[in-house]
Formats: C-alpha cells, structure tokens, sequence
C-alpha cells in the first residue's frame, strides 16, 4: 500500500496531528499514532483447526443441556422438530457461507469485518453492534443459569446467585487474560467434559425410548392442531427461537481468525467441523430426551436432562446426578468461549475505531483486556441486578438473528460485485446456498416478537442507540490502517491509478 493510497498519510502535519482527516465514502478516516496498531496485537498462531472446532461447539453445547426444550411449551415435539430442521438448514447454509468469507477476509472482526467489506461502514457497524449485543448478553444469561444450577444442587450452602455471577467472571477472564492458547485448550478440556455427559445422557436414555412419549401434550384448538403439532401451524413459528439455541453462536469462529494458525485453512475446516458435531447433538437430545421421560415432563423445565433421567428411571439415579453434576460443564463452556467471542468483537470494533479506541489496547501477552473486563463488568452486575436469564437470552437470540441477516446479504453482494476475491473456500452452491440462510434467518428474525416483544423492543434501542453514536460521531473518526479498513484504501489506490 503507497503513501498516496492511506487516508494516514493524507494532510499536513505529523502522525498525531488531529485534524489530519479524510473523508471517503461518508466516513472520516484520522491520523493515529505510527505504533497504534503495535498496542493492539492478538498473538497469532495460537489455534489450529482442531482447536477451533472445539471453540464452535463450546460456544452452544449450554443449548443442549438447557433452552432448547421450552419449544416444547410452543410447539410441541412435532413444531420442535420443524423448527429445529429449519433452524439446522439456516445454520448449516450460513456456516458454509461464513466458512468461505473467513476464508477470504481473515480478519478479527469476523462478520464486522465481512460486512464492512460488502456493505460500507454504516453494513459493517450495524453487523458488528448485533454480534456485540449477542455475545455481550449471553454471558450474563448463562451466568444467571449457573448460579441457578449451583444453588439447586445445594453447592457450597449459597442462598444467592451472585456470589457465583462474580465468581465465574473473574476466573474464566483471568484465564484469558492469562493468554489465547491457554484459554483455548482449557475451554478445549471444559467442552470435551460437557460431550461426555451427552454421551451417557443418550446411552443411558436410548434403552427408555417409546414414540408415544413424543406425542404426548394433548392437542389445543389452534389452527392446524394434531397429535404431532399439538399448538398447530403457529406453534412451529414459536418454536423457531427454541430451535436456534442448538446452534446459536456458532457463527462466533472467525472471530479468532487472527489468532489462527492457517486462517485461510483452518477457519473452514474447524467451523464446518464444529457446526457437524452440533447438528449429531442436537438430533440425538432432541429424540432421546422426550422420547425417555415425555414432552410434558420437561417442557418447561430449567433442568431438562437431569430431570428427563429421573422421570425415565422413576427417581434419583447415578446417571441423574451424574448428568446433574456434569452437566455444569456445558454451561462453564459456553460462558467461558462467549466471553473471548465478546473481547475479539468489541477489540476490532475499537482498533477500527468505531467504538472508543481504549478498548482494544492490548497487553504484554497480546491479549485484549479492556475488552475482556469492560463487558464483563457490564454482564455481572446485569445478572446481578435482573437475574433474568430467560429475558437475556431472548435479547441475545434477537441480536445474532438479525446479525445473520446482515452476514448472509454481504456474503451475496460480495459474490456479484467481487467474483475474482480470492477465496480458498467456497460456499456449495454459492449465492442459492446463502439465499435459503437470509430466507429462514429473516423468519427466524420475526419470530422473535412472538416469543418476547419486550426482549426484542429492548435489542432495538440499544441497536438504535448505538447506530446513533456511530452516525454522530465515530464514522468521522475512523482508522484506515485496521485491517477491516484497509481494503478502503487499496480500492481507492487502483482508482486512482486506472484514472
């Protein structure tokens, strides 16, 4: 990249002078310090593709153990089901698109930075602020469950969850701040804990299995109400929410491509590797466990699994408890790979410059603590103070729906405006493949307001709110020479020159 070419460059005065400034496109572009970027190093190298798959299923394994049974309650098991096969091929479609955008477009900022590209600063914001508003709010979620966990069990003799809240926070930040490569492995080790209590759960469940059991919430008078979709054709629209908690957050992935081995190889590999091992999990809870105990049984219970056990066996049992026991480590994993999720989204929004430039400083060890402790500050006294795991989780769901809206359609743009990028990975069936994800991800957008009007009227003000301070402020202020950016300034040079 020449000197011409970098909105840096362009002005009078030294590299700090502030008025130093470039507009293109709507967007100002500020000069910044020459070791800027320096301050603001991931470690690369730290995850191969192995390691990345792990963080795909760590980040949702907590959706097999708990959530994904309250689409029992809205649709019965026959709307779980459709919900949960329309859900699986709008994820599916996606991770094939996603795999062949991290493929091409490594950078930090995952779907920020793949929007960006295809949709300008304004796309690439308003992605990146629903990716934060997910990720931000589902620890705070998953905390809330853990403590509810802990307290259930009778751990520890806590009568409250916040101690716990606190507790989980500063550990598993401490972990990552300790560095990338650890926190990996050990979120690598909490997840392979969490599948063998799957494993027992459907070994020990398959022996109790009657198809009866599938069917048995008595039909209402909905429209279109039968034996298999007991709340009839809007029920299945209900249940789409439940759906997606098999597979939410999956699409976290490329935010550590930074810090991958072999980006270009390892990010479709391990995302497509992890988005298998979900889709065997979510077929096998959702067959085993109310095909053992009943739909009824646990509809709307907080502790699905365990519960399902004691119902099938007729009391406590050493498979219950130990289901009960480990089942604390799907929860841990979700919380503790969510957290990194947040930190690398909240880090290139800043290095970028579209949120306070603070936040993506980074420490000896290259890891971004600003943007590990501000959120999680943020979503312990959050769960602190609510204590609504249920009405964070909705706020969560609301906003990775319409961040996948907005992944799908760049991934469309990019394929008809850019047909030569690059791209080591391609999408099967290309355009038609991510068409039938921006499809169902639009749907699933929709349902949201029938499961929590107030969760997704809470999502859009603070979307709104945001999109404010970027309009107002931060688009004038930007960073040409963050990676997200910089293909802004290469544009610009080949224009020039073929002018």
């Amino acid at each position: 990249m020449t000197d011409s070419a970098s909105p840096t460059n362009s002005g009078s005065g030294g590299p700090d002078a502030p008025a130093a400034r470039r507009q293109v496109h709507g967007a100002g572009y500020e000069q910044v310090d020459a070791d800027y970027l320096q301050k603001r190093q991931l470690r690369g190298g730290a995850a191969g593709w192995v390691l990345l798959a792990g963080l795909g299923v760590a980040y949702v394994i907590s959706g097999d153990f708990a959530g994904w049974n309250f689409g029992l309650a809205e649709g019965g098991w026959g709307g779980l089901l459709i919900a949960t096969v329309l859900m699986a091929t709008m994820y599916t479609c996606m991770v094939f698109g996603l795999a062949e955008l991290a493929s091409a477009i490594p950078v930090t900022g995952g779907g920020y930075g793949f929007a960006r590209r295809a949709l300008g600063p304004l796309g690439g914001f308003a992605t990146g602020t629903a990716i934060l508003i997910e990720y931000a709010i589902a620890p705070a979620a998953i905390s809330v469950f853990i403590g509810g966990y802990v307290e259930a069990l009778g751990l520890f003799g806590l009568t409250s969850g916040w101690p716990i809240y606190l507790a989980c926070y500063a550990l598993f930040i401490g972990i990552h701040l300790w560095g990338v490569g650890e926190a990996l492995r050990v979120m690598f080790v909490i997840t392979g804990v969490a599948l063998v209590a799957l494993v027992a759960f459907v070994i020990g469940m398959a022996p109790k299995f009657d198809a009866d059991n599938l069917f048995d919430i008595a039909p209402t008078e909905a429209l279109g109400a039968s034996t298999f979709l007991p709340f009839g054709v809007v029920g299945v629209l209900a249940a789409l929410v439940y759906g997606i908690w098999f597979f939410l957050a999956i699409e976290g992935v490329p935010l550590a491509a930074e810090e991958a081995r072999d980006p270009k190889r390892d990010m479709p590999k391990g995302i497509i590797a992890g988005m298998a091992t979900l889709l065997v999990l979510a077929a096998l809870i959702l067959v085993t466990a109310p095909g053992g105990a009943g739909s009824s049984t646990i509809a709307e219970s907080d502790n699905p699994l365990p519960e399902a056990v004691r119902a099938a066996y007729g009391g406590d049992s050493l498979l219950a408890d130990f289901i009960n026991y480990v089942g604390l480590a799907g929860l841990v994993a979700s919380f503790f790979s969510i957290i990194f999720a947040y930190s690398r989204q909240l880090f290139a929004l800043s290095r970028a410059g579209y949120l306070p430039r603070w936040l993506s400083v980074t420490s000896r060890r290259k890891t971004p603590w600003v943007a590990l402790i501000v959120p999680g500050t943020v979503g312990f006294l959050l769960a602190a103070i609510t204590e609504d795991g249920a009405k964070m989780i909705n706020i969560a769901v609301f906003g990775a729906t319409v961040s996948y809206v907005l992944m799908m359609v760049a991934h469309l743009v990019l394929r008809a405006r850019e047909p030569d990028l690059p791209r080591p990975y391609r999408t099967p069936g290309g355009s038609v493949t991510t068409g039938v994800a921006l499809v169902l991800a639009v749907a699933a957008v929709i349902a949201t307001f029938f499961v929590d009007e107030v969760a997704a009227a809470i999502t859009a003000a603070i979307f709104v709110a945001a999109l404010g301070y970027f309009w107002f402020y931060s688009r004038h202020r930007l960073v040409a020479t963050a990676p997200e950016e910089e293909f802004e300034a290469v544009e610009r040079a080949e224009t020039e020159l073929s002018n």
